[in-house]
């Protein structure tokens, strides 16, 4: 017979032994909490990179296709026996001291149990060691897609892919990139990055405490096929492209040239440029510095990034908003005898009919119109003051797209200057400013700048009679019925059609009989303003904007060539050839083949950033 007190034992044994077994048939059969934990230790995730979308120009010309990047890995904890580092070292062309270092770093980097031993393995490399990879147990290859290029141009619009960095990974709104993965970091691979990348794919493997692979997991049941990126077709017309880079090549400066009917962006080049296949990611390391410390600074998109005082280029905008606002009108004329008197200060203006209308002051240039024009705007009655006659200017210039972002779809861009009333108060005192402290603004100088994108964006309006639509290097994407709703819509300025008709006769006499006209092209009616652009650090600036033809214009486009002198010297030859190039067949050969060659020789880069 048992006892009391060994019966309570008895009892409490029984009880903690079932315990014990209610508690492990709950974690093996019941929970799977520790199983999924022992299959994490035990598992090895592989990322599957998709291929990146490519990129077309508007004619279907591929641009951008991918070329395979490899990255030898090895799996941490690495378990050293068993492997022949020898012959491991001599595939990849490392001793053992370079071998033991990449280790030693891999196990301090390592991210999820894997690490990079070898980035960016050639393809020798890759071969001699992807024939032996069984016998190097724990190491693996990941292959991700960098980019490479059909032409040597466009590198300011396409961009260049880059890896990921810390910021960018601790701001990710979604836990799509992971350390090492790669995404666009300029121009339209990073504005289309979301587009461009595609959807990675994975496989699971088990591996041991060493992380050597012991096949796939589940038969791969888990395993997920990558999903390829969308194409992108640009609107850029890659020959009217590579012809405008001739044309700037060995000069400082930019083109922008616009569909005004669209807001497709035919050509956008800054220079100097790039060759783009020297900052892909196997090559950049090579190039990125020398680029960087280059004074003329090659990896700065003056295109969108660069403002610049108009110049003349800025008189067809101040007679739009002259007309609109009143101050004057289409049969307005003034004198110019030399120049502008304000006070003992003359303004001067180039050598030109002392009468001028409102057509003939663009055709020939006249300074001392706008000076006009501007005095009559800030001084009209329905105006309070010199401030409010200057919002309204602002207003107008604002509706212009000046002042502020267009919204291209390229990394990079500037809104450019346009200064607000508070800022000449808080220089001058409110109340303390009149027109002629700002006269400059109407020639296109003083306190307002434009990016040669805005430049162009002015040609377009003036081109459509009032609007347009934000420029945009998007065409199509692969997959999608049209482009981002933003680009579609037309913006519309604050100056009526009707004052668009007579600035449009000004810039066409610019062609024909005014400043424009050494260089107009036969057979191709061209509107166009010339703009010699002061510049407190050199030489003038030379600056163009046109468009063609001017009863149904196609392009719209302009050029500034920095610290070169004359607009109809280098600027407006330029932009007429571009405007021949994109009108004519592709084949054609130009009808100036003199000033072709002028321009393609011509090498304008200041001798002060040669040194």
């Amino acid at each position: 017979m048992f006892s009391r007190r060994s019966y309570v034992i008895y009892i409490a044994v029984l009880i903690v032994a079932a315990i014990y077994i209610f508690r492990l048939l709950q974690i093996q059969v019941y929970d799977d909490k520790y199983t999924k934990i022992a299959e994490k230790i035990s598992l090895r995730k592989q990322t599957i990179y998709p291929q990146r979308g490519l990129i077309f120009d508007r004619n279907s010309k591929l641009i951008v296709y991918n070329d395979p990047v490899r990255d030898l890995m090895v799996s941490v904890p690495f378990k050293i026996e068993g492997i022949d580092t020898s012959l491991l070292c001599k595939l990849l062309n490392i001793d053992r001291l370079e071998f033991d270092k990449r280790l030693l770093q891999a196990e301090k980097k390592a991210y999820r149990r894997k690490a990079v031993f070898m980035k960016n393995v050639n393809n020798a490399i890759y071969a001699r060691v992807h024939e032996r990879l069984f016998d190097f147990k724990g190491f693996f290859f990941e292959i991700r897609q960098d980019r490479n290029y059909k032409y040597v141009s466009s590198a300011h619009v396409l961009g260049f892919l880059g890896e990921v960095s810390k910021d960018e990974l601790n701001t990710q709104t979604e836990s799509y990139y992971e350390q090492g993965d790669f995404l666009g970091k300029k121009g339209v691979e990073r504005f289309y990055e979301e587009y461009l990348r595609g959807i990675k794919g994975e496989k699971y493997y088990y591996v041991d405490k060493f992380g050597v692979n012991k096949g796939s997991y589940k038969n791969g049941d888990l395993d997920v096929e990558p999903i390829d990126g969308q194409d992108l077709t640009l609107s850029l017309d890659i020959r009217l492209q590579e012809y405008g880079e001739q044309l700037l090549q060995n000069k400082m400066g930019s083109m922008v040239a616009i569909e005004p009917k669209t807001g497709e962006v035919l050509a956008l080049i800054s220079s100097p440029f790039y060759n783009p296949r020297d900052f892909n990611i196997q090559h950049r390391s090579q190039h990125y510095g020398v680029a960087a410390q280059d004074p003329t600074k090659p990896l700065f998109n003056r295109a969108v990034s660069a403002p610049y005082p108009p110049g003349s280029t800025f008189k067809p905008l101040m007679a739009l908003v002259g007309l609109q606002d009143g101050a004057i009108n289409k049969n307005t004329h003034f004198n110019c005898n030399g120049g502008y008197r304000l006070g003992s200060r003359l303004i001067h203006c180039h050598a030109h009919p002392s009468h001028t209308s409102v057509q003939r002051s663009i055709a020939t240039s006249c300074n001392s119109f706008y000076c006009n024009t501007f005095k009559r705007m800030m001084q009209l009655p329905k105006y309070q003051n010199t401030e409010e006659a200057y919002q309204s200017w602002y207003n107008y210039l604002h509706s212009f797209g000046l002042g502020h972002k267009l919204g291209i779809d390229v990394s990079g861009e500037y809104g450019g200057w346009l200064k607000k009333p508070e800022y000449y108060n808080k220089i001058y005192g409110k109340g303390h400013w009149k027109y002629a402290t700002i006269i400059s603004l109407s020639f296109g100088q003083g306190e307002l700048g434009l990016t040669p994108m805005q430049m162009a964006n002015l040609a377009t309006i003036i081109a459509n009679e009032g609007y347009y639509y934000t420029p945009h290097v998007i065409r199509s994407i692969s997959g999608l019925d049209t482009i981002p709703e933003r680009f579609r819509v037309k913006n519309q300025t604050l100056v009526e059609q009707e004052h668009f008709v007579i600035v449009k006769e000004g810039m066409h006499m610019v062609t024909q009989s005014g400043t424009g006209a050494a260089v107009a092209m036969k057979g191709i009616e061209i509107g166009g303003k010339t703009g010699t652009v002061q510049n407190p650090h050199g030489e003038n600036h030379s600056a163009y904007i046109a468009f063609a033809p001017v009863d149904d214009p196609q392009i719209a486009i302009a050029v500034v060539v920095e610290e070169s002198g004359y607009g109809a010297t280098w600027a407006a030859p330029m932009a007429h050839l571009m405007i021949e190039k994109y009108l004519s067949h592709p084949d054609s050969a130009s009808t100036l083949p003199w000033l072709e060659e002028r321009m393609f020789n011509a090498d304008l880069i200041p001798e002060k950033y040669k040194n």
